[in-house]
């Protein structure tokens, strides 16, 4: 991770040699061909065979049923592949079938990528989990916080008791919202000011988001929020390029994610699934973000697209302690660290959606197995979702990986296939 630039004497030299490997690798492919990802027998790592064709049967079902239109699911046990399928179509209109290496656009999916990619110039001692925000932020200084509605639309403000941490920022504790998911008059001004707008840049984001009140005071509670897209700036500011630049060099390549970005090359589009909903008992086609040419907004909260096999690879590294295929991402120690609750003294909970979860550092991490909806064994997992029906989970206490991947904008069908995949995977286990 760490680049020295040549000084002095060598300095001509050093640009020589650079030249002619830059000369040699232009001509090679952007990702070498990475060592495909491990594979065992299930029973080879403690797993039923039988459990995990339950797996298989109750996606297949949802799909033959019409709730989802296709499905990949992975799953992995002690570093091992041991369940990998594809089932369904990823355009039902012309019959073309979910394979897998479809891609999907992974949404929410977006934000645990970007945490980690932030955690490794942590790793490199870059920032501090207590580093005020406005550090690399200026604008950030001096935030004001919404205390009570005002009469003309604008809240009645307060002084912040505190500068927004990374630590908060990192773990939705930071004060800010999305304005989509709850109705405040600071929410109603994100809105209006446009902080989600396709058209704008980060730095612009950034700029309304510095004149617009904090929801609520930082480290105060939880709430969902813009801010992984403010994580995506901090990493442009740190490094100095843009944020896709920054996921490439520090995760895609070197983790052989060759199929994850922010928009589907011309040569994939006919590997991209459609997004579909229920509409009177049938799935239709709907405009859900085309993702086919490069965009402005590189939302580090929800913008990207990838496989089933991509994310496994990101995941498996965080299973394994920050490695993969001899490539260090992060410390074993950052991992954990990425995974411990990090919600503030008197915050002891994630609010209704979320029983039994507490938030670590862009991930939620299961504290207390809710029997509606978790199986006993989940406790330690850490995991997330994106709105578009993907999702994953890590439990490094059983050595497990969950991913599966859907277009769905039915979000009861999605949490079933989501709570189905991870409790029948848990019941393959067997040792």
């Amino acid at each position: 991770m760490i680049r020295l630039r040549p000084r002095g004497q060598y300095a001509p030299l050093a640009t020589a040699a650079t030249a002619l490997l830059l000369a040699v690798f232009v001509l090679a492919p952007a990702f070498a061909a990475e060592p495909e990802l491990q594979h065992a027998k299930p029973a080879d790592v403690g797993m039923d065979p039988a459990g995990l064709k339950k797996l298989n049967e109750a996606m297949h079902g949802m799909v033959d049923g019409g709730q989802l239109a296709g499905v990949v699911t992975m799953v992995s046990r002690k570093g091992k592949v041991v369940h990998f399928d594809a089932y369904g179509k990823r355009d039902i209109e012309n019959g073309l079938p979910v394979e897998k290496d479809t891609m999907f656009r992974i949404y929410s999916m977006t934000k645990p990528i970007v945490g980690v990619a932030l955690m490794t110039y942590y790793d490199e001692g870059r920032f501090t989990l207590d580093d005020p925000v406005s550090k690399f932020i200026p604008e950030f200084a001096d935030l004001k916080v919404a205390k009570e509605d005002g009469p003309d639309g604008n809240p009645i403000t307060e002084d912040a008791d505190h500068p927004m941490t990374m630590r908060e920022l990192l773990s939705h504790t930071a004060g800010l919202t999305y304005g989509l998911f709850s109705r405040s008059q600071v929410d109603t001004l994100y809105t209006k000011a446009g902080i989600i707008d396709f058209n704008q840049n980060l730095e612009e984001m950034i700029d309304k988001l510095a004149k617009i009140p904090l929801r609520q005071q930082p480290g105060s509670m939880w709430h969902y929020s813009v801010a992984v897209d403010v994580q995506g700036y901090v990493l442009e500011v740190l490094a100095g390029k843009p944020l896709d630049e920054v996921l490439n060099e520090r995760l895609f390549e070197p983790l052989g994610m060759k199929d994850t970005a922010f928009w589907v090359e011309p040569a994939k589009v006919d590997r991209f699934s459609h997004m579909y909903q229920s509409t009177g008992g049938k799935l239709a086609k709907v405009e859900f973000g085309q993702y086919l040419e490069k965009p402005k907004f590189l939302s580090g909260g929800g913008g990207l697209v990838g496989t089933a096999t991509d994310y496994m690879r990101f995941a498996q590294m965080l299973a394994n302690g920050g490695e993969l295929d001899g490539v260090r991402i992060l410390k074993p120690e950052t991992v954990k660290l990425m995974h411990t609750n990090h919600l503030p003294d008197g915050v002891t909970d994630m609010g209704p959606l979320y029983r039994g979860n507490r938030f670590g550092l862009d991930f939620s991490i299961v504290t207390d197995p809710n029997p509606a909806t978790d199986h006993e064994r989940a406790r330690g997992e850490y995991w997330w979702y994106g709105i578009g029906g993907t999702w994953f989970g890590i439990n490094p206490v059983q050595d497990l990986v969950v991913v599966g991947m859907i277009q769905s904008r039915d979000f009861q069908a999605s949490a079933a296939a989501r709570l189905t995949s991870k409790r029948l995977a848990y019941e393959a286990i067997v040792d």
